[in-house]
């Protein structure tokens, strides 16, 4: 049962029996910067990223059950007696962390593919993982101490060579200008936006679906072993995404497609798998159909294309890429949060 859920009487054990969370926690799009957010990076150099959370989302539903036993439901379902049987490594580690143990069914959905899209669905899942968690044993938590947590969990005990932009974002939400390091210090400034402000930014942002997913751990296992010969390309990426937050604080939208232009090619030159001729002709054509910036999103290799482009000539560059399917979002200014909680509609 919930921690604080224990009862005495029959009708509080069954009231508690009832006890059910979700959480809805967004993607993200990687707008400039990605690359200089791993601890291999920051830590001596100090990194900076900036990006925006999505209208696109990772659910996570934690139920309690009559029995004892752990039900995960995700692409493959799961039953086991113990945490330490769950082969979902970040269901495992987030029920530790939560101190979680038994008698619970987890479900996660997500609106878009959740392996290798580039949009940060796995930080969200363990973001929302946490959240749902804490809140089922009847805890609140800040976002600074989901996305702490939720970096724990995937990079020092999953051993995932990832940055930590995904779980700040995920934990956040909006528009971030995210820096990290030197040491582990990371500092979180959500860029305050007048609703004008962000609808142009939202409506110059276009994605598109590749075709094609990827695991972004061998390309990001590269990245880490180049960052002593690309300090360079880094520096620049770094430079690029204060830029372009400097910009949108300022009003100045149009600073958001030349940062990304010019980050792309620095972040080609990372690792090999970054870029392919497929990718490499999608940004060409959207760029020459009018774009002002076009890079694909996360670690590269596939997933999504963003495009940033004015209004007038979306038309051109939907034509010049028609090939891939375009998913429309918008700007979610929210990070994770508990949509359903029933302590609340039980407890009152």
């Amino acid at each position: 049962m919930p921690q604080g859920a224990a009862g005495g009487s029959s009708l509080t054990q069954e009231r508690a029996d009832q006890v059910m969370i979700i959480t809805q926690t967004p993607l993200r799009v990687g707008l400039v910067g990605g690359g200089t957010d791993l601890p291999d990076y920051y830590r001596e150099h100090g990194g900076r990223v900036l990006n925006a959370t999505i209208d696109k989302y990772v659910y996570v539903v934690v139920k309690q059950r009559f029995d004892d036993d752990i039900y995960v439901n995700y692409s493959t379902k799961e039953i086991v007696s113990r945490v330490e049987d769950l082969q979902h490594e970040l269901v495992r580690e987030a029920m530790h962390m939560a101190g979680v143990r038994r008698g619970v069914e987890i479900t996660t959905l997500a609106d878009i593919p959740s392996a290798g899209s580039g949009l940060g669905s796995s930080s969200s899942v363990t973001v929302g993982l946490l959240h749902a968690l804490f809140a089922y044993q009847g805890r609140q938590v800040s976002a600074e101490e989901l996305a702490d947590r939720a970096c724990t969990i995937e990079i020092d005990r999953c051993r995932k060579p990832i940055g930590k932009q995904d779980q700040y974002a995920a934990a956040f939400g909006g528009v971030c200008d995210i820096e990290f390091g030197t040491g582990d210090r990371v500092s979180v400034n959500r860029l305050e936006l007048s609703s004008d402000r962000r609808r142009r930014i939202q409506d110059e942002l276009l994605l598109f679906y590749t075709g094609t997913t990827r695991q972004a751990g061998a390309i990001l296992g590269e990245q880490r072993a180049n960052i002593g010969s690309r300090l360079t390309q880094l520096a620049q990426l770094r430079e690029l995404a204060r830029e372009a937050a400097d910009g949108l604080r300022e009003g100045d939208v149009d600073a958001l497609g030349a940062a990304l232009n010019k980050s792309w090619a620095a972040k080609r030159e990372l690792a090999s798998g970054v870029s392919n001729s497929f990718i490499d002709d999608a940004v060409e054509k959207a760029v020459q159909a009018g774009a002002s910036g076009a890079k694909v999103t996360g670690a590269g290799g596939g997933g999504f294309l963003l495009v940033v482009c004015p209004l007038e000539r979306q038309n051109s560059v939907r034509k010049a890429i028609g090939h891939m399917r375009e998913l429309p979002i918008k700007i979610d200014p929210f990070g994770s949060r508990v949509i359903f909680n029933a302590h609340r509609d039980i407890w009152g």
